[in-house]
């Protein structure tokens, strides 16, 4: 019997909710809305949402704060809904935890394309990163992967990772000295199932650096080959 995913829109644009409802209700998810971001934070803890689309601009809590709050007791996939597009704008975001970010005016295939990229990506007991992983921690000079806590130290202290970086990291790592494409690495973390923006991934590797690397001008682990992409040094 086919799972019933429960989708909680937090917008205060009717005409945004009009376009989600349509595409939600074409999968058969059931849809949750909040209109402010107080709004949102009950709903999350009452009726765990398998998912969260979240504007940036909401009247009492902004988009980025009630982020910020979920992400301090749960991994669900977050999908952050702004008029900014710009790297800086979504720096923010992904920093703060979240998993995509998809930029007003958007298309309805595009979204029901990202949401049922995460949703399936959340709930995939057998990822291909789990059944690729080999050891539960990596470690290379000062820096420490715990893959099974999802924790990372850095000269022995403890550094924090959104999921998106965590997972990010973790895959470059165990794959010491292998040279990745931007679109590879989008490829993994999203699975390439829309029309992908790959200087997403330079916000990623830019963040990883500046809490990994003691010069992130001059990075150890995380280094970029040019004209081609990015490796984990070995």
């Amino acid at each position: 019997m086919k799972r019933t995913y429960k989708v909680l829109l937090v917008d205060d644009e009717e005409s945004i909710y009009r376009v989600v409802e349509q595409v939600l209700k074409r999968e058969a998810y059931e849809l949750l809305y909040a209109d402010n971001g107080e709004g949102a934070l009950e709903s999350f803890q009452k009726e765990s949402p398998d998912l969260v689309i979240l504007d940036v601009m909401l009247p009492l809590i902004d988009g980025y704060e009630v982020c910020r709050t979920i992400r301090e007791t749960s991994k669900v996939p977050i999908l952050m809904l702004s008029a900014k597009g710009e790297i800086i704008d979504k720096s923010v975001g992904f920093n703060l935890g979240a998993d995509d970010y998809l930029v007003k005016p958007f298309s309805p295939v595009e979204l029901g394309l990202r949401v049922k990229a995460l949703l399936r990506r959340s709930f995939d007991k057998e990822q291909s990163v789990s059944k690729a992983r080999k050891t539960t921690k990596i470690s290379k000079g000062e820096l420490e992967i715990n893959c099974e806590s999802h924790e990372v130290f850095v000269r022995g202290k403890p550094v924090y990772l959104t999921p998106k970086e965590f997972e990010l990291l973790t895959f470059m790592a165990e794959h010491p000295d292998q040279v990745f494409t931007r679109e590879q690495l989008f490829a993994h973390m999203w699975r390439d199932e829309y029309v992908n923006d790959t200087s997403t991934i330079t916000v990623f590797i830019r963040k990883l650096r500046e809490k990994i690397e003691r010069d992130p001008a001059k990075p150890q682990y995380i280094q970029t080959v040019w004209g081609i992409g990015y490796k984990f040094s070995q």
